[in-house]
């Protein structure tokens, strides 16, 4: 068995069939702990797509996707919301990507990008209480927590991490 290694890219426009697949076959996995997106996010992928790029091309965010070799979407890790030197990460992975680290190593790829490519001093991130598995990859990436907030109607934590 060949040991593949997912590399992590800036989102591009040529990236959008991959990315579409990814949000399709992971809906119901990330539905169980992130509010759904809705169908109009499907309809109009597209659309919104192009929307992102624009925004990032301005600087208002960082959009990353982990690309398998097979050119498939892994996961999506994200600087949004820029500014005064931090943004806040935010990221997914697929179901069959989970438990093997790549959460872990691509998000710690990002901060190293925002402190190297994108000039950022710090970052933010939300999670909430019950998503262990979120929790472990923020702790293991350097974050700290800094409070408690309510997400979506449930108990979450605010996390910080200087760069």
């Amino acid at each position: 068995m060949s040991h593949s290694h997912p590399r992590l890219q800036r989102l591009r426009d040529d990236h959008a069939p991959a990315l579409l697949a990814f949000e399709r076959e992971n809906r119901a996995y990330f539905a169980a702990s992130v509010p759904d997106r809705g169908d109009l996010y499907f309809t109009r992928f597209d659309e919104r797509h192009a929307d992102l790029l624009a925004e990032q091309a301005a600087g208002l965010h960082h959009f990353h996707v982990l690309v398998s070799d097979a050119g498939a979407v892994l996961g999506r890790v994200n600087l949004v919301d820029v500014a005064d030197g931090s943004a806040e990460l935010g990221y997914r992975m697929a179901e069959r990507a989970a438990g093997r680290g790549l959460a872990t190593s691509a998000v710690g790829e990002v901060c190293a990008l925002a402190a190297a490519e994108y000039g950022l001093a710090s970052l933010r991130a939300v999670t909430t209480l019950d998503n262990a598995g979120s929790r472990a990859v923020l702790a293991r990436t350097g974050f700290t927590p800094a409070g408690e907030i309510e997400l979506d109607g449930r108990p979450g934590l605010r996390f910080v991490r200087a760069l």
